[in-house]
C-alpha cells in the first residue's frame, strides 16, 4: 500500500474536472486531497465520485477555496461552513481533520496520517510591516487575495483568531499524537514553514500563506513527511531532513502542455 497526495484541483475549472479522469486507478493506495478541491459541496462531491473507485482510501483537508462564501452558493460561512464540508465528507467514508489520525503502513513503514487545518494570520510578513499595514503593503505590488471579501472568519472576529484557535487545537492534538514517538505525515492546504511560502512572481502574497505558529511543527512532532499545496508551485525540499511536498494540480494555465494530470499525483510514501 502506498500514500500519494495532491492538491489545488480547482473543479470550478472544466479542464480540471475532465483531468480527473485522466488519473490512474491505485486501489491499493490511499490519496490526500490537500485543499481547494473547489468552492462548492458540488466539487467536493465531483471529486468524490471520480477519485473514491480509483483509491482505497481518501482523506480531505480545507483549502481557501472551499470557505469561500460564494454570493451565489450556500449561505453557510466560517465555522458553520467547514463544518459542513466535513459532514459531507463523513458521509462519504472520507477524512477529514476532524477525526482521529490514522496509524496505516505504506512501503512497509507505519506511520501515524493526520490531516491538519490551520489556516493563516498574515504573519509570514517582514517584521517591519505592521498586522494593520499588511493588505496594503502587498497592493503596492498589485497583489490582493480574495479571502478578503469572501473567507469569513464567523464566529471568530477575524482569520488571525481562526487560525490561533485551530492551531492550538491542533498542537494539542499533534502532541498527544506524537507522544508514541511514532513517525506522523503531516498535511496542511498552507505551507507549514515561512521559507516554503515564497511564490517568485508574487512575493508579497505571503501573508496569506500560512503562519509562524506551525513553523517547528516538523520537528517537534517527529513528522517523516510533510504535504501542502495552496501556491500551485510543485516541488519537494527538505528542511532539517524532512521531505516536504507541494502537491498543487493548479489552475490549467499551469499544467496543460507541461504534465499529464496523473503526474500530479505525488507519491509520498511507499
Amino acid at each position: 500500500m502506498k500514500l500519494h497526495a495532491i492538491s489545488d484541483l480547482h473543479l470550478a475549472a472544466e479542464a480540471n474536472r475532465a483531468a480527473l479522469a485522466e488519473i490512474h486507478a491505485r486501489p491499493d493506495d490511499w490519496l490526500i486531497l490537500a485543499g481547494d478541491v473547489g468552492e462548492t459541496e458540488a466539487h467536493l462531491q465531483f471529486a468524490f465520485d471520480a477519485l473514491q473507485p480509483k483509491f482505497k482510501r481518501l482523506v480531505w483537508l480545507p483549502g481557501n477555496h472551499e470557505l469561500w462564501a460564494l454570493p451565489s452558493g450556500t449561505p453557510l460561512r466560517g465555522v458553520a461552513r467547514y463544518e459542513r464540508f466535513v459532514a459531507l465528507c463523513r458521509a462519504r467514508g472520507v477524512l477529514t481533520p476532524e477525526d482521529p489520525y490514522p496509524v496505516e503502513t505504506f512501503g512497509g513503514r507505519t506511520v501515524r496520517i493526520a490531516p491538519l487545518f490551520t489556516l493563516y494570520d498574515y504573519s509570514f510578513r517582514p517584521d517591519d510591516v505592521a498586522r494593520d499595514e499588511v493588505v496594503a503593503w502587498a497592493r503596492e505590488t498589485g497583489v490582493g487575495c480574495a479571502d478578503e471579501y469572501l473567507l469569513r472568519p464567523d464566529p471568530y472576529p477575524d482569520r488571525d483568531a481562526w487560525c490561533r484557535a485551530r492551531c492550538a487545537e491542533t498542537e494539542a492534538r499533534l502532541a498527544e499524537a506524537a507522544a508514541d514517538g511514532g513517525p506522523l505525515v503531516l498535511a496542511n492546504h498552507w505551507p507549514l514553514v515561512e521559507a516554503l511560502a515564497r511564490a517568485p512572481r508574487i512575493p508579497r502574497f505571503a501573508p496569506w500563506c500560512g503562519t509562524r505558529l506551525t513553523a517547528d511543527w516538523h520537528r517537534r512532532f517527529n513528522a517523516c513527511a510533510v504535504v501542502s499545496g495552496h501556491l500551485h508551485l510543485r516541488s519537494e525540499r527538505r528542511i532539517d531532513g524532512v521531505p516536504f511536498h507541494e502537491v498543487s494540480l493548479g489552475n490549467p494555465r499551469e499544467w496543460q502542455g507541461r504534465r499529464a494530470p496523473d503526474e500530479c499525483v505525488r507519491l509520498i510514501l511507499g
